[in-house]
Parts: C-alpha cells; sequence; structure tokens
C-alpha cells in the first residue's frame, strides 16, 4: 500500500480520530493558557515599559535643559570681562578671550560682537580671527541687543563655518547705564560630535535601554540631533517609523511639554518632553519587538515543551484507545467479506456484546437486505440500458459528477467507447475548461431551483474536433442533488452554423466584407453616449473619385473588383479598434476611437495614398480610382450620430471640389498632386 493511502487509512480509523481529538483538546488546553499567560506579560512588559521611557526622556529633557543653562552661565561669566572698552581695544579683546579656555572648550567657536552686529573676533581650538562678518539681521542676535537677555538661536547656517549651528548668546551690558554695547556667543556644529550628540549619549544611560533611539528637535518638529549625521535639520514627521506618533503630536498642537508624552506608533514606544528656554523636544524610540523578543523566545520554549509532552500523552492514548476498540476491527473484518464471492449475510460472524454486537446484528441484516436489492437493481440495469440505446439523442447518467451509464448515440457523438466514458468527467467532452465550469455553475443553479437545465455549447470528439450540441440535464430526484442527473446530447451544428451566418449578415456588406451602415450607426451611437470620454474620436468618409466610369465601361463586375480593393485597402492602413464601413454605393466611412486630430490626418492621409495607388488590371485596361476625404472630430456640440456624419460629409464635399479644381488646372499629369491638407470638422 502506498504511503497516502495508508495516511489516508490512518485518518479515517476511529481509534485515531478519538486519539486526534484528546491531544488536539489537551494542545488547545495548553496552548491557550500558554498564549494568555504571556499575553498578559506582554501587556504588563509593555505598560511598565512605556512608564520609563516616559520617566526617561523627561530626564533626558532635564539633563538637556541644564546644559544649556550652564553654557548660559560660562557665557555670561565671560560676559563680565568684555566692557565697552574692552571691545573698542583689538588687543585687550583679544587678550580676554585667550584668558577663557574653558568657554572654547564647550563650543565649536567663541565671537564676540558689536552692537551693530559686526563680529569683531572669533576664538576656536586653532587660536584668535577676525572675520568679515555681520550678524545684525539674525533674530537671536536682535532679541540679546533690544531685550538685554541671553537668547538661543534656531537651526541656522553658519555665515562663519559654512555648517548648521546653533548659537547661544549673551548681551555685554553696561553696568552703570545698562546699555547693551555687544554680545558674547558660542556655536555649536550640529553635525559634530558637541553639545547635541554628547547630550543624547548621556541620555541613553538614564533610561536605562541602550536600545532607545534619541531624537532632538525644535518646536517645529526640525531635527537638532540625531543619530544619523544626513537626517540633521530634516523634519520629524519624514522619520521613517514615526509618522503615526508625528501627527499626533501635530493633531495635539505640537506641545513642549517637560512633564512628558506618550504617543501611539505602532509597533514602537514614542514618548517626547520639552527642554523649557530653547524650545527644544526630546525623542525617544524603542521597538517593541526588542523589547519583546525574550518574552517570545520563553513562549516558544514553553511551547515546544508543552508539544513534546502532549505528543507523550497522545501515544499513551492512542494504545489505550485501540484496546477498548479491538471487538470493532474483528466485526470490520467480517463485514469486508460481504463482498467477496460466493459470501452470504447468513455467514458466521463474531459473538459480540454491548453497543459492538448490537452494530454486528444490524450488519447482518443490511447484508440480507442488499442482496435482495442488488438482484432487483441489475434487472432495472438491463431494461434501462435496453431503452437508453434505442433513443436517437445521446444519452448519460451521471453521479457526483461522473458518467456511470452511456447510450450508444452518446458515445458515437463523441467518437469514444463506453470504456472511455464511463467513469470520465465533462471537462473531456467540453471544448475549453471556461466553458465546463460556466455551464456547471449553471446547471446546478437550476437544479437548486428545481428547474430543468438546457444550454448551448461547443464540444469535442475524440479527435479534437468541435461540433455545437444542445445540452439537456434533470435530476434523477428533484429532492436529492446526490441521486445523480440525466443528461441528452443532441448535435446542433448546423443550426448554429444557420444561425451565425444570419447574424453577420445584417451587420455586414455581403459584396466587400466590411461593417454596413446599421453597424456604424450602432458603434457611432455608443461613442456618442460615452462622452466626454470618447471625445478624442473621429468619423472619416470616403467618396471615390472616376468611380462611375468604370462601371460604364468595364461593367459591373470591374465595379465590384475596385470596390472590394478599395476596401482591403483601407482595411490596411487602420487600427484593429477602428471599424471600416461601406456606407454604401462607392461611399465608405471610418470610425476612429481614442484618436486625436493630429493621428487622424496622418490615417486619413494613408488611406488617401492608398486608394490612389490601386491599380486593377482588367482585360486590356488598367483600372484606377481616386479619394475623397472628409474628416470630422466629435466634440461636444455635435448633436447626433446624422449630424456627426454631415459634417464629415461637408468636408469631404469640400475635398472633393478642391480636387475637381486642380485637375483641370493640370490635366497632363499621370498621377494626382499631393494631397491638400485636409479641413477638421469639430475642430475649435
Amino acid at each position: 500500500m502506498s504511503v497516502p493511502a495508508c495516511l489516508s487509512t490512518l485518518f479515517a480509523s476511529l481509534k485515531f480520530r478519538l486519539t486526534a481529538i484528546g491531544v488536539l483538546v489537551l494542545a488547545l488546553g495548553i496552548g491557550l493558557i500558554t498564549v494568555q499567560l504571556t499575553q498578559h506579560a506582554e501587556r504588563d512588559l509593555l505598560q511598565m515599559q512605556r512608564q520609563r521611557e516616559l520617566d526617561g526622556v523627561v530626564r533626558s529633557a532635564a539633563v538637556l535643559s541644564r546644559r544649556c543653562v550652564e553654557l548660559q552661565r560660562a557665557l555670561r561669566a565671560s560676559a563680565s570681562l568684555l566692557d565697552e572698552a574692552t571691545l573698542a581695544d583689538p588687543q585687550r579683546l583679544a587678550s580676554a578671550l585667550q584668558a577663557t579656555p574653558a568657554l572654547r572648550e564647550l563650543f565649536s567657536y567663541v565671537f564676540v560682537a558689536d552692537a551693530n552686529g559686526k563680529v569683531l573676533l572669533v576664538a576656536d581650538s586653532q587660536g584668535l580671527r577676525h572675520p568679515q562678518v555681520w550678524i545684525g539681521d539674525r533674530d537671536y542676535f536682535q532679541t540679546a541687543i533690544t531685550q538685554a537677555r541671553p537668547a538661543i538661536s534656531e537651526p541656522l547656517p553658519d555665515r562663519v563655518l559654512g555648517q548648521p549651528v546653533v548659537a547661544l548668546v549673551h548681551p555685554l551690558t553696561d553696568i552703570g547705564s545698562g546699555r547693551v554695547h555687544g554680545v558674547i556667543g558660542g556655536a555649536m556644529k550640529l553635525a559634530s560630535r558637541e553639545l547635541l550628540s554628547d547630550l543624547v549619549e548621556s541620555t541613553n544611560g538614564n533610561a536605562g535601554d541602550t536600545g532607545a533611539t534619541v531624537i532632538v528637535t525644535d518646536a517645529n518638529g526640525r531635527i537638532l540631533a540625531h543619530p544619523e549625521p544626513r537626517r540633521l535639520l530634516g523634519q520629524l514627521r519624514e522619520e521613517p517609523g514615526l509618522r503615526e506618533a508625528t501627527e499626533a503630536w501635530w493633531a495635539s498642537g505640537a506641545p513642549v511639554e517637560p512633564s512628558g508624552l506618550s504617543l501611539p506608533q505602532a509597533g514602537q514606544m514614542v514618548s517626547n518632553a520639552g527642554v523649557p528656554g530653547p524650545d527644544w523636544v526630546v525623542w525617544r524610540l524603542l521597538p517593541e519587538e526588542a523589547l519583546l523578543a525574550p518574552l517570545h523566545q520563553a513562549r516558544r520554549e514553553a511551547l515546544q515543551w508543552a508539544g513534546a509532552l502532549v505528543l507523550l500523552l497522545g501515544a499513551c492514548l492512542l494504545l489505550v484507545v485501540a484496546w477498548l476498540l479491538r471487538p470493532l476491527t474483528l466485526l470490520r473484518r467480517r463485514a469486508l467479506r460481504l463482498f467477496e464471492p460466493g459470501d452470504h449475510a447468513a455467514g458466521d460472524w463474531p459473538a459480540l456484546n454491548g453497543e459492538i454486537g448490537q452494530l454486528s446484528q444490524v450488519l447482518r441484516q443490511v447484508s440480507t437486505a442488499r442482496e435482495q436489492v442488488e438482484h432487483l437493481n441489475r434487472e432495472v440495469l438491463v431494461k434501462l440500458r435496453s431503452v437508453m440505446n434505442a433513443s436517437p439523442l445521446g444519452i448519460a447518467v451521471s453521479r457526483d459528477g461522473k458518467a456511470e451509464m452511456v447510450s450508444d448515440e452518446f458515445c458515437r457523438l463523441f467518437g469514444r467507447p463506453r470504456e472511455a466514458l464511463l467513469g470520465s468527467t465533462p471537462e473531456i467532452v467540453f471544448g475549453a475548461e471556461p466553458d465546463w465550469q460556466r455551464a456547471r455553475a449553471e446547471s446546478e443553479a437550476a437544479f437548486r431551483n428545481g428547474q430543468r437545465y438546457q444550454g448551448d455549447w461547443q464540444l469535442r470528439r475524440a479527435d479534437g474536433s468541435l461540433f455545437w450540441a444542445r445540452l439537456h440535464g434533470r435530476l434523477v430526484d428533484e429532492h436529492q442533488l446526490r441521486a445523480g442527473t440525466v443528461w441528452t446530447v443532441s448535435d446542433i451544428s448546423s443550426e448554429v452554423a444557420e444561425r451565425e451566418q444570419l447574424a453577420w449578415s445584417a451587420s455586414h456588406d455581403l459584396l466587400t466584407g466590411l461593417a454596413n451602415r446599421r453597424a456604424f450607426l450602432q458603434r457611432a451611437n455608443r461613442l456618442l453616449a460615452e462622452r466626454p470620454a470618447s471625445l478624442a474620436a473621429a468619423l472619416l468618409v470616403i467618396d471615390l473619385d472616376r468611380f462611375k466610369p468604370i462601371n460604364d465601361t468595364a461593367g459591373h463586375a470591374a465595379g465590384d473588383a475596385m470596390l472590394k480593393a478599395v476596401a482591403a485597402a483601407i482595411g490596411q492602413q487602420v487600427r484593429g479598434s477602428d471599424l471600416v464601413v461601406r456606407l454604401g454605393g462607392d461611399e465608405f466611412g471610418v470610425l476612429l476611437p481614442s484618436c486625436p486630430p493630429e493621428a487622424a490626418q496622418r490615417v486619413a492621409g494613408h488611406i488617401r495614398e492608398a486608394v490612389d495607388s490601386i491599380v486593377l488590371p482588367w482585360g486590356v485596361q488598367k483600372l484606377r480610382v481616386g479619394a475623397s476625404l472628409g474628416l470630422a472630430m466629435l466634440d461636444s456640440d455635435t448633436l447626433d450620430t446624422a449630424d456627426w456624419l454631415h459634417q464629415a460629409d461637408i468636408a469631404c464635399y469640400a475635398d472633393k471640389a478642391e480636387r475637381k479644381r486642380e485637375d483641370r488646372q493640370d490635366r497632363e499629369v499621370a498621377e494626382l498632386p499631393p494631397p491638400p491638407t485636409l479641413r477638421i470638422v469639430g475642430q475649435g
């Protein structure tokens, strides 16, 4: 026995099912308890960590605030050395700044500017400089001068270093008069490992989790400090994984809250706190996955141990169930012999007790009744086969989608022997898989509604040829779908061919094979109804020149041949989506959907050239015609199809008159001159 068959037998076993149910109940119980406990642990852990994150970001903001205060105090201490006389004397000013090495360690550089904003001196790790820089237009400078108080700038491009910096300034005030005669300030490069980056590193330890990311922004969400320097001066709302949190922050008015905020963000713990003074905001981001990873690992290990325990208990349960159901195995072996030739229902049956013994008695009675029913069924089947084979229709009886009986005519229709059809599914006689799927859906819907089914389909013979057949179906028992279905099949290929020929003739010109005026009107009316989506559509009317002399001199057969040649020439110049029609006589039309005026002009020119180049040998003659064309674009002012056609006719008449005038001027030229530019009706 193959492995799939063994597995199928195992799954059908009552012992296996009872054991599987017990194992499943046990596994579900252990699994639910484990998952419930871990979910509670996850919820508690996340809640505790959110509070830790909030406390940490508040401490970080406090550290940053204290650091800003310390820097301002350092500037204030140095400001006491810079009176107005010192600012006026470059040597004294240089000496004063050289006396503040600690201040220069705190900033990228220290600068002194007079009350007009001129930078007098800059001191950094490289020494002293006198740059030609003016900062009188900076907001922080104006605040320090006009309000005589310290100020912190917003992030801005530095005029000394040419890099983004934050500047802290302190006013230089005359003690006697209180007049501000300049400022002393310090600038810190945002891209270097100075104030903001150092503060970010110092705050990581405060929160107790090095997996968190710390970002510092101003009150407008502009990034001042970031682990990735390329993100500096970018907008926080563009930060990956922070969109939901930043939207919530902006929606609440973008508060700079020193006591801290917890913000929603899928998969992240996001909190922020405001820094009083400079109005900065410290943000902390901690991925929940990193926090919960140990807990998830513990859950996996617990489930693995639980799975091993369930498997062990399941094996024990299987042994117990097998021992309890051993009498049922004996009964099954005896019941299987019922299908052996020569076995009688009254044969020896095992003596069993209890419910299994009662089942044994019932099986003995059923087997006796089965013998009687099988005898009657054999007689009925013989009569039914005789009736089916006498019918002129193909008849098949199917159940569960497979053929159980087929008539001789059914085998003849499909060119297959009876053995190949019995047990087969309808896919082998249908022309295409989608047809079978649709026919099955339609027939099942009819049977569910208590109706018979009828449908015309293309079916396939054994040699691969297709034929049209009418399919009838009805249930053997209308109250029981699984009782089977009776199908009749008749060949209607000739009927379908006649119907298709009539349908084609109703919409096509018999001479040229082109669509006729009726098909043209239907297509044009549809384009008008689809406005404004269909406004890029054009109608081209083609009227043959010098066609009447062909009929008069060479006969109507030559005229018919020329019309066919013109139809073929026009068809070669258009797209598959375009419609070429014979409007009547020697007049043709082309509907060009989705075709702007310039493209329509090109198509018209190609058609004119194709028609003009036709040379039809007819006896000793070589017949030629020309083409006058009228082009009209569909627009919102077009009233109806008749109006659209009338506009194209007007353009065609104008083109024909122009061609006649040119012929009169140059009758000795063998070929027509290049066509004039078509006048398009319907274009403003």
